[in-house]
């Protein structure tokens, strides 16, 4: 592997992939160990955990959900209807968590219920965050919500646009 700024190391702090996990008879999920190394090395301990669809569960690296809730130059955003209902909803059964040294959390029985969360799970790295699916539920939105040429077209024109902070611009290879 390459090092010094390479497109690897900069994908390296990136949530990506799937991988099985189990919850144990608490509702205490082991982070699956290379989603847990780039959680602690790239955003610490602190997460956190809620639930934004009823079909799965969202764990945030708790920088990455402070920064998307905060108070942008635009004004207070908590003062748009629209934010505040997606407040009031994340925050009702959401759960700042840390951590702990056996990379576990525990995930409110409120929420498991909810994405029907029990025992086997898939957690899959979107990038920033993490999403705790129950299997079949995840297999089945899937076949119902496949990707389109319409999709696929409108994702191609995301990439067109001005770049965000969080996106990835690799460095040329310097060896050339």
């Amino acid at each position: 592997m390459l090092k010094n700024g390479n497109l690897w190391d900069k994908l390296g702090n990136l949530l990506i992939g799937s991988a099985k996990a189990r919850l144990d008879k608490s509702g205490r999920l082991k982070i699956p160990e290379r989603f847990r190394e780039i959680l602690e090395e790239n955003y610490g301990k602190k997460v956190f955990i809620t639930c934004l669809n009823d079909s799965s569960v969202q764990i945030y690296p708790l920088s990455i959900w402070q920064n998307m809730t905060k108070i942008t130059t635009k004004g207070f955003i908590h003062l748009r209807s629209d934010i505040y209902r997606l407040l009031i909803r994340v925050n009702h059964l959401g759960t700042p968590y840390e951590i702990d040294s056996k990379g576990r959390v525990l995930i409110q029985q409120e929420l498991r219920e909810k994405a029907e969360l029990d025992g086997e799970v898939e957690v899959l790295g979107l990038n920033t965050y993490l999403e705790v699916w129950n299997k079949k539920r995840l297999e089945e939105m899937i076949l119902r919500h496949p990707l389109t040429e319409e999709d696929f077209e409108k994702i191609s024109a995301l990439s067109e646009e001005e770049p965000s902070p969080h996106q990835i611009n690799p460095e040329p290879d310097e060896a050339n």
